[in-house]
């Protein structure tokens, strides 16, 4: 029923016009009824996880017709949405998964400089992930491969270069236009604090103290206490790309501090994680408080949304809030699978759904029924009477106008696979404060996914609103300006 029904959505948008969409919305939202309460949303996100994903030891990079792979953060963004699910519960049925996923773990040797291929951030992922599965298992090869994923950069001479070598280039010797990226050094003392937390090694800590010295030098924003995730070095100097915050590394950031403060205790690293997790709040969500992920695709949600927990249940209520009001808002996000988009906000996805979009919208409904599991959300159908308008956008700029509480853009993601391509994006004449806007043609996947969401928001009341589009502005990163809307749901 479920595929049955994904095809039918993906020939209504292309074909059949309003009357149809809202049809199949419609009938696509009911069948979201069979679960009720977040703690039911929750089984059904763990069911649909190792349905559609899980494959033998490794996991499918998309619901449909993509490879399996069990490296890199798209992959270990489900296996740390599996232990998120085990941490909140010690359900006994993931071991055997986990002892799988082990299994199939890489394991790294070290990296000699003039043989070095390997990007330092995949690696890093590697080692938090074997981590989280040493702490399920307990066995002695998920922390070789934790400890040699790690050390394989660690001792690398290919990585540490540059005019700022307390970060690290992304790829050897600063090949990809020299970019160092917080998804490395975030990663980095993530991993070295869950190594010092498993072997009581103080070279671990030691390294996580230094490194996270480094990224508050480099990757914190000068105005707000967030964490932009780009900085390039040229060889004379490093600059940061402003206003690129991920939520994985911020949820990174975020974990690191609190759990930093709790080996050291020092609480400067608390308090700063917790400052992070308020501009997180208060800078990064729609005009009604939901976080939107404007990343393309490569940018994981799993990071945030547990950093976040821990400190609700540590006894934040204004986090509880801010995590029960997205999984309320993001069970209308849900593909009739049990899937979700990226956009907590955003209407039920008819494009193919890739691990790097779906891990957020899961580790929400496990954090809900972690603390309210009897709690059911207000807003299942929150799409239901959307209105789809077909309107072609390629020349920038340019508007849309509107009157309703929530847009969503609909378009091809990858359209010009796979980089390169991207538009700033303002909403009622204020540019978006995460600066990424739409990057349209960033596929992690390597594929090209027609009908999918490009950008969501929501406002808490009804009222006349407009978007406009600009060109993006050049960076070896995000490549040149690009954008083609093909149409919009809104209500």
């Amino acid at each position: 029923m479920s595929s049955c029904m994904h095809t039918l959505r993906r020939f209504a948008f292309r074909h059949l016009g309003t009357v149809a969409v809202l049809l199949l919305l419609f009938l696509g939202l009911q069948s979201q009824g069979l679960a009720s309460t977040y703690q039911q949303y929750s089984n059904a996100s763990m069911t649909a996880l190792l349905k559609d994903f899980y494959h033998l030891g490794y996991w499918r990079q998309c619901v449909r017709g993509c490879n399996f792979s069990n490296h890199d953060w798209g992959a270990d963004s489900l296996t740390n949405t599996l232990f998120f699910h085990w941490e909140a519960t010690h359900d006994p049925a993931v071991l055997p998964y986990f002892e799988k996923l082990v299994q199939s773990m890489p394991l790294y040797e070290s990296c000699p400089a003039a043989m070095c291929r390997e990007w330092s951030d995949g690696r890093e992922w590697d080692s938090v992930a074997a981590s989280r599965a040493f702490e399920v298992t307990h066995l002695a090869d998920a922390l070789k491969k934790a400890q040699a994923s790690y050390e394989s950069v660690e001792s690398s001479t290919a990585y540490a270069l540059g005019a700022c070598p307390s970060i690290r280039f992304q790829k050897p010797f600063g090949a990809g236009g020299g970019l160092k990226t917080l998804e490395t050094e975030a990663n980095a003392i993530k991993a070295s604090l869950l190594l010092y937390r498993h072997t009581g090694s103080h070279q671990y800590l030691t390294a996580s103290i230094r490194r996270y010295s480094a990224v508050r030098k480099y990757f914190l924003d000068p105005q707000v206490p967030l964490y932009s995730v780009y900085v390039f070095d040229n060889g004379s100097t490093c600059t940061q790309l402003p206003h690129r915050f991920f939520a994985s590394v911020n949820g990174l950031m975020v974990y690191n501090g609190t759990l930093l403060t709790a080996i050291t205790r020092d609480p400067t690293y608390r308090r700063q994680a917790i400052q992070t997790a308020y501009a997180v709040m208060k800078y990064l969500s729609d005009s009604a408080n939901i976080y939107e992920n404007l990343q393309a695709e490569n940018d994981i949600e799993e990071p945030l949304v547990e950093a976040m927990y821990d400190l609700a249940t540590s006894g934040d209520a204004s986090i509880k809030n801010w995590l029960l009001n997205n999984a309320d808002a993001a069970v209308s996000d849900r593909e009739t699978s049990g899937t979700f988009g990226r956009f907590f906000g955003g209407p039920p996805p008819t494009a193919t759904i890739s691990e790097w979009q779906t891990n957020g919208g899961f580790a929400l409904m496990i954090a809900a029924a972690a603390l309210n599991p009897m709690g059911a959300p207000s807003h299942a159908n929150a799409w239901a009477r959307a209105r789809y308008v077909a309107d072609s956008i390629t020349t920038l700029p340019a508007s849309i106008h509107f009157v309703g509480t929530r847009i969503a853009l609909v378009g091809t993601l990858g359209e010009r696979c796979c980089e390169s391509g991207h538009a700033r994006i303002f909403v009622d004449g204020v540019e978006t404060f995460d600066n990424t806007g739409i990057w349209q043609n960033k596929s992690a996947t390597g594929k090209i996914f027609p009908n999918a969401i490009l950008f969501a928001w929501q406002w808490s009341a009804s009222g006349p609103h407009t978007l406009t589009f600009y060109p993006g502005m050049f960076n070896p990163k995000e490549g040149r300006s690009f954008l083609h809307i093909q149409g919009y749901l809104f209500k």
